[in-house]
C-alpha cells in the first residue's frame, strides 16, 4: 500500500511540474532591436581586422549570420527601412512609402511620422509632433503587447524621430528621439498622456550628455596611418562640417556655440554613446521596474542614427567613417556587457541590422573609372517642358520624389481638359529621352506603376517596385537610374535609395537566448526580420507581415 502511494505521489509531482512548465510561454526576458542606420552589409568585413572582439565579432562569431539579407522594395529610404523590419511588410502595404511622400488625393506633402493631433511634452507651442498614426499596420512590438495583455513593455530610443516611433509602433509605451535644439530626448503627447516627461529622463536630460561630449571634439582612435581602408583624409568627396574650412581630423567642436555643437553631435561618434547612454537609462528607468526584469518579454527598439548623417556627409571611403565603425564596435561591445550584467548573458535575444546601405560617392568612382553620377532634382525642367508641349501654364507634376513622379492629381484627375495618359507618355519620354541626351543622365528603367506589367522589367527590380508602390502615397511613375547613379543636390558625401546590392544588401546578425552559432547565404528579406522574431516569440506575425520565419537559426 505504501508503495502504491509513494507511486501516486510522484506522478502527482510529475504532472505539477508538467503544468508549471507549461503554464508560461517561454520568452526571453528583454529583445534588443539594433539597426543602424545606413549600414552597409560589407561594413561586417572591411573593418572586421580593426573591430576587437567583444563587440560586432562577438555577435557574427557567437551568434548567427544572415549573410545574404536584402531589402525588398522601393524606395531603400529610414522610414521605409524601420517600419519593414518591424511590420514584416513593405511599403504597399504598411503604407510608410518613403521619409516623405506625397497624398495623391489632398496633393499635401507628408512627413513619414508627422500628426497634428499631438506635440512635444513639454511645448508650451503645442507646435504638431510625431506618431506611428500614418504606418497602417500594426508591428512585432504591437503584437507583442497584444500576446502578453499589453504587460510587455516597449520603448523605442533614436537620435531620428521615426527611427524611435516606427519600431515602437502603435501601442508602445514610448518612443524617444533627440531634440537638437535643446540638447534633450522628448517624446509626444501621443505616448504621455499626462503631458509630463518620467523622472527617469529628466534626470537623463539634465546630465546635458549632449554637449559634454561634443566639446570633447572628434580625434581619430589610433595614428591616421592605422586608417588603411579609406581615401586620404582631405578630399572632394567630403562635406565640412560648420566653421571649418576643410573636412579633416581633428573636428574641434568645444569652440563653437553651444547651438552648432548640439547638431554637429549627430553626425559624430559621440551620437551612438549618446543614443546607447541613453538606452541604458531608459532599460534602468522604465514603468514598473528595469526592462527585463518582469515576468513578460520586454521590447527595447534601439537605432543608431549618426552613422547615417556621417555616411551622407562623408560617403564610405572616408577616415571619418572607418574610424565611427571602429568606435561603434566598441560602444557595442560596452552594451552588451551592460546587459549580461543587468539581464543576464542568457535572458535576451538581440538582433542587428540596417535599414538600407548607401552608394559610394559618385565622383570617388569616376575617378576610379568607374561608370557613376549624380541627377539633380529636376521637377521644374520636366513641368516647363509639359507647359510647352501641351500649351497650358499649370503645374503638371507635384514633385519628382524617391525616384518617383508625383503627378498633380487633385488638378488633373477630375478635369477633362487634361488627358493624364499622354501626359504620363510625355513624361516617360522625357526621362528615357530628355534627360540622357539633355542632362547626361542615364536612365535604365521608366515604370508605370499603374500598368506595370507591360514594362519589361528584370527582376528582383520589377519586384521591388511593386513591394513600394502605394496607391495613395507613392507616384505614379518609377524611375530606375542606371546603377552608380543617384539623385543628390551635391556632389559630396553620399545617398541612398535605389534597388543596387549597395543599397539593399544589409546585415542581419542574432545573438543571445536560443540562438544558435552559425550562418546562412541563402537569400533572407528583410521582411522575415519580424516573422522570425514572431515564431521566436510566440505571438502572431504583424497583421501586414509577408515574411517567412528564419528556422534554421534556432538551437
Amino acid at each position: 500500500m505504501k508503495r502504491y502511494l509513494i507511486a501516486f505521489l510522484a506522478l502527482i509531482v510529475f504532472f505539477s511540474s508538467c503544468v508549471r512548465k507549461t503554464a508560461t510561454v517561454e520568452r526571453p526576458k528583454l529583445v534588443i532591436g539594433l539597426v543602424i542606420d545606413q549600414m552597409r552589409w560589407d561594413y561586417l568585413y572591411r573593418y572586421y581586422q580593426k573591430y576587437g572582439n567583444d563587440g560586432f565579432k562577438r555577435l557574427m562569431n557567437g551568434g548567427y549570420n544572415c549573410q545574404n539579407t536584402m531589402v525588398d522594395y522601393l524606395p531603400s529610404f529610414t522610414g521605409p527601412g524601420h517600419s519593414c523590419i518591424y511590420t514584416g511588410s513593405v511599403p504597399s502595404i504598411h503604407g510608410i512609402a518613403g521619409n516623405n511622400w506625397i497624398d495623391n488625393h489632398t496633393g499635401r506633402n507628408w512627413y513619414c511620422v508627422d500628426d497634428d493631433n499631438v506635440y512635444q511634452v513639454g511645448d508650451t507651442s503645442k507646435k504638431p509632433s510625431y506618431s506611428p498614426r500614418n504606418l497602417l499596420t500594426t508591428t512585432i512590438t504591437d503584437e507583442l503587447r497584444l500576446a502578453t495583455n499589453f504587460r510587455s513593455r516597449v520603448y523605442g530610443v533614436a537620435i531620428k524621430d521615426r527611427g524611435a516611433v516606427l519600431p515602437a509602433g502603435h501601442a508602445a509605451n514610448a518612443a524617444y528621439w533627440y531634440n537638437e535644439k535643446t540638447g534633450d530626448f522628448v517624446t509626444s503627447t501621443y505616448y504621455d498622456t499626462a503631458y509630463q516627461n518620467p523622472d527617469w529622463l529628466k534626470a537623463f536630460n539634465k546630465r546635458n550628455l549632449a554637449d559634454s561630449l561634443a566639446k570633447q571634439n572628434w580625434t581619430l582612435l589610433y595614428d591616421i596611418a592605422a586608417y588603411t581602408q579609406s581615401t586620404a583624409d582631405n578630399n572632394l568627396y567630403e562635406d565640412a562640417f560648420k566653421g571649418e574650412s576643410e573636412p579633416v581630423f581633428p573636428h574641434k567642436f568645444s569652440g563653437m556655440a553651444k547651438a552648432d555643437r548640439l547638431g554637429a553631435i549627430k553626425t559624430m561618434p559621440a551620437g551612438n554613446t549618446l543614443t546607447l547612454e541613453m538606452a541604458k537609462a531608459c532599460i534602468d528607468g522604465a514603468q514598473g521596474g528595469k526592462l527585463g526584469s518582469g515576468t513578460d518579454a520586454d521590447f527595447l527598439c534601439v537605432s543608431l542614427s549618426s552613422t547615417d548623417y556621417a555616411g551622407h556627409q562623408f560617403a564610405p571611403n572616408a577616415v571619418e567613417l572607418e574610424d565611427m565603425y571602429i568606435k561603434l564596435d566598441q560602444e557595442i561591445a560596452s552594451f552588451l556587457k551592460y546587459l549580461d550584467k543587468t539581464v543576464g548573458k542568457d535572458n535576451y535575444l538581440l538582433f542587428l541590422t540596417a535599414d538600407h546601405g548607401g552608394a559610394h560617392n559618385p565622383q570617388f568612382l569616376k575617378d576610379k573609372k568607374i561608370p557613376a553620377g549624380i541627377s539633380f532634382n529636376l521637377t521644374d525642367d520636366l513641368n516647363q517642358y509639359l507647359k510647352d508641349l501641351f500649351k497650358k501654364d499649370v503645374k503638371y507634376v507635384n514633385s519628382v520624389l524617391n525616384y518617383q513622379v508625383y503627378l498633380n492629381d487633385t488638378l488633373l484627375k477630375d478635369n477633362k481638359a487634361f488627358n493624364r495618359d499622354e501626359i504620363k507618355t510625355a513624361i516617360r519620354h522625357w526621362i528615357l529621352d530628355v534627360m540622357p541626351k539633355k542632362y547626361m543622365v542615364p536612365v535604365s528603367y521608366v515604370i508605370d506603376m499603374e500598368d506595370m506589367n507591360k514594362a519589361p522589367i528584370p527582376e528582383p527590380i520589377h519586384r521591388m517596385a511593386v513591394n513600394g508602390y502605394n496607391y495613395s502615397r507613392s507616384g505614379c511613375l518609377q524611375i530606375i537610374l542606371n546603377p552608380g547613379w543617384f539623385e543628390s543636390d551635391r556632389f559630396t558625401g553620399t545617398t541612398h535609395g535605389n534597388w543596387n546590392p549597395y543599397d539593399a544588401h544589409i546585415p542581419l546578425l542574432w545573438y543571445g537566448w536560443h540562438i544558435h552559432k552559425g550562418e546562412t547565404h541563402r537569400v533572407v528579406n528583410m521582411t522575415d526580420i519580424s516573422a522570425t522574431l514572431a515564431a521566436l516569440l510566440h505571438v502572431q506575425m504583424p497583421n501586414g507581415c509577408i515574411g517567412k520565419p528564419i528556422t534554421e537559426l534556432v538551437k
